[in-house]
């Protein structure tokens, strides 16, 4: 029998720590789930909360901004790490300089702690304390480990409140992985009918980006969630433009490499990255590893800096996505184009772990094909027919649209034998469940993986009616659930992976009651999804 993704006990700190930062619903709505430490100044300067990333065997990346006016140039910060929440026995600590110039931002980086634990961790800057945050060490090397986890993106914040991200937090997550589109450039006119207003209209400019984040960063469910656990965060198309592709964008008389360059640096300035990855002009290195002992690799992959432009472009139109008949483009077809451009399709090609019994990939958006019959096309044949070029629509920007670089990875994976292949995914706005097949256009081929594609934490979704119809040509598809929006919380270890498939009651309100709408299991050694 699988056990319930709910029923974990949290340690006693932890739950102590649960406790005092979520506290009643009603109370986190208003903004009064994260408990300052200690006395504040008349000037509160970390409104923003706190929040950690990258977590390594000895140590992760601690981040904070410094708000409020009157803020010098250079500003020292002091960050502390405990092994217990009251701070009776610390662990790290040190000084870091926040400067005007990346916005007060502060990546802190403590090396030397203890492999495969939690600690807790805050600042001090300008005769203010911060929040408490709490976050973990990953296992050491060699460790045998578990890993319990959420995946989760696209958070537009007129769409609705973060009702997702507090049942998250309740959880107990050992780690949090943020799939793209961690905030929105449109202005709020673009929205019909929405449920909380967004500041300023479309924006292009650093100071435009960094006041978003700035909005966004408020919310106290997601500071609640940023404080909870360590992340590991990639992006996707709306952290820059909608549907940008490399140095490409969808607007022919604006400075794209400019407006790149300012969305990368606030990108960076708000999320827990390290100072590694500090961005030069509209590049940032975000394709990376993380082990977490000797359970899993995880691979973060970035398919937005180094892919070939979108695949023949709407009618009008040099550049951008849009939908196509299969039969009508032979761009499509061409080996040539990547969607993570060829360096990073052979980084992740030589880093499979034929050691570890799993390898997860987390991407932005979904991997499995979705077939799509096209508006005038004929009603399907039957259940299992085949749906010809000629009948099919193809969404450009997705991996549909780049479906010989899809097969070059499912059919190196499936050469190599990869143990325990699971693709993870985001920006759909719906849940999605795949069987993946070493050619994903024949489904005849070997499943040799399994993919869970979250639904937006609050962005709204797509047409499910849509989505039925297309099942007949997808049986590759376990799930296709686009009426809600939420997360995907896991459990993992080395014999089996659960997946629990949360959704929303009420987008309108941020205690909206949260429920599971179904649990599935990977097992090891045993490619492919089951109903748990």
């Amino acid at each position: 029998m699988t056990t319930d993704l709910d029923s974990r006990p949290a340690a006693p700190a932890r739950r102590r720590w649960l406790r005092v930062h979520l506290g009643g619903a009603a109370a986190i709505a208003l903004g009064l789930g994260l408990a300052r430490s200690g006395r504040a100044a008349d000037l509160p300067r970390f409104t923003l909360g706190v929040a950690s990333g990258e977590p390594r065997p000895d140590g992760m990346v601690l981040w904070t901004r410094l708000m409020g006016e009157n803020l010098p140039q250079r500003v020292p910060v002091r960050w502390e790490v405990a092994h217990d929440e009251a701070f009776q026995r610390p662990a790290a600590q040190g000084t870091e300089w926040a400067e005007a110039a990346w916005a007060h931002s502060v990546h802190a980086e403590p090396v030397g702690l203890e492999a495969g634990r939690p600690y807790w961790y805050r600042f001090t800057a300008l005769g203010d304390r911060s929040p408490i945050g709490r976050t973990r060490t990953a296992p050491a090397p060699d460790a045998v480990a578990t890993l319990n986890f959420a995946i989760a993106s696209c958070q537009r914040l007129e769409h609705g409140h973060y009702a997702a991200w507090r049942d998250i937090v309740a959880s107990d997550p050992d780690l949090i992985l943020f799939l793209g589109d961690y905030l929105y450039e449109y202005g709020l006119i673009t929205t019909r009918d929405p449920v909380r207003p967004v500041e300023g209209g479309r924006i292009t400019t650093l100071e435009g980006y960094r006041a978003r984040y700035a909005q966004y960063r408020a919310d106290p469910l997601l500071q609640a969630a940023h404080a909870a656990a360590p992340w590991l965060v990639t992006w996707d198309d709306h952290e820059v433009e909608n549907d940008y592709a490399g140095p490409v964008g969808g607007f022919p008389l604006e400075d794209f490499a400019a407006r790149r360059a300012a969305a990368t640096q606030a990108w960076w300035e708000h999320l827990p990255l390290p100072q590694a990855a500090r961005p030069r002009g509209p590049e940032v290195p975000i394709y990376r590893r993380v082990d977490w002992g000797r359970l899993a690799r995880i691979h973060l992959l970035d398919n937005r800096q180094y892919r070939s432009p979108q695949a023949c472009p709407p009618p009008g139109r040099l550049l951008g996505a849009g939908w196509v008949g299969a039969g009508e483009c032979s761009e499509l077809d061409d080996p040539r184009r990547s969607l993570l451009g060829m360096n990073q399709e052979r980084w992740l090609a030589e880093g499979w772990s034929l050691q570890r019994p799993w390898n997860l990939v987390a991407q932005q958006t979904l991997m499995a094909p979705l077939r799509q019959r096209r508006r005038d096309a004929r009603a399907p044949a039957g259940a299992g027919a085949a749906l010809p070029p000629s009948e099919r629509a193809v969404w450009t920007d997705g991996w549909d649209g780049y479906a010989p670089a899809r097969r070059r990875l499912l059919e190196t994976a499936a050469q190599k034998q990869v143990p325990g292949l699971v693709v993870l995914g985001g920006d759909v706005h719906a849940h999605f469940i795949a069987q993946l097949q070493s050619n994903p256009e024949d489904d005849r081929s070997p499943v040799i993986g399994a993919e869970f594609c979250g639904t937006s934490i609050s962005s709204r979704g797509q047409s499910q009616t849509r989505l039925d119809a297309a099942r007949a040509d997808n049986p590759h598809l376990l799930v296709a659930e686009a009426r809600h929006r939420g997360s995907i919380h896991f459990r993992l270890d080395a014999r089996r992976l659960q997946a629990d498939l949360r959704a929303v009651q009420d987008l309108r309100q941020a205690d909206s009651a949260v429920r599971s709408i179904g649990r599935y299991a990977v097992e090891a050694g045993q490619p492919g999804v089951v109903a748990a």
